[in-house]
């Protein structure tokens, strides 16, 4: 059994992963303290609203919890739980588009909005949240992220073409934006 009080380290990694697919609470906690804040982050990002990110991110959590067993050490875990994360943000915001469009548009809120949202968050990040949804998505998924325009197009239904013209026409937005 690992130790509460000990620190995230790489080298327990494995072993924490280990406990957690057997059902180790207190394994799967370290795991949460040390991942939750970057899938806060990628959650925030993609979905530009703080509610919503905060109740995605809890979701990706227990589908971990749920499906650790899954993970077979085949990809770095840190990889395999990002790419869990982005598949349930984007099933989130596909399931609910139009209410997250009605309720919560980034495109409708001013930068002051943004900024109350999330305070503590950098320049970049405020200016990221005001860009266009599907400009918002492949931003953060290639430039942040690191995938593919392939695997974007993929996961978001749409030609390569399409996913690399949004991610030019969001480089473009936030130059225009942070040069003000």
């Amino acid at each position: 059994m690992i130790d509460a009080n000990e620190c995230f380290s790489p080298d327990l990694e494995p072993q924490w992963i280990a406990q957690a697919q057997q059902g180790d609470q207190q394994a799967f906690h370290h795991l949460y303290e040390n991942y939750h804040r970057r899938i806060y982050a990628l959650c925030w990002r993609m979905m530009a609203d703080k509610d919503s990110a905060e109740d995605v991110c809890q979701e990706v959590f227990v589908q971990l919890w749920q499906k650790i067993s899954n993970f077979r050490g085949e990809s770095k875990f840190s990889t395999w739980l990002h790419s869990v994360a982005t598949n349930i943000v984007l099933g989130h915001i596909r399931k609910n588009k139009t209410w997250i469009q009605r309720i919560f548009s980034i495109e409708e809120q001013t930068i002051e909005d943004a900024v109350v949202e999330m305070p503590e968050c950098s320049n970049l990040d405020k200016k990221i949240q005001t860009l266009p949804e599907r400009a918002r998505l492949v931003f953060v998924l290639f430039a942040i992220e690191g995938y593919r325009h392939e695997e974007i197009a993929n996961m978001l239904g749409m030609a390569v073409g399409t996913s690399k013209a949004q991610y030019h026409r969001a480089r473009g937005l936030l130059r225009e934006s942070l040069s003000e």
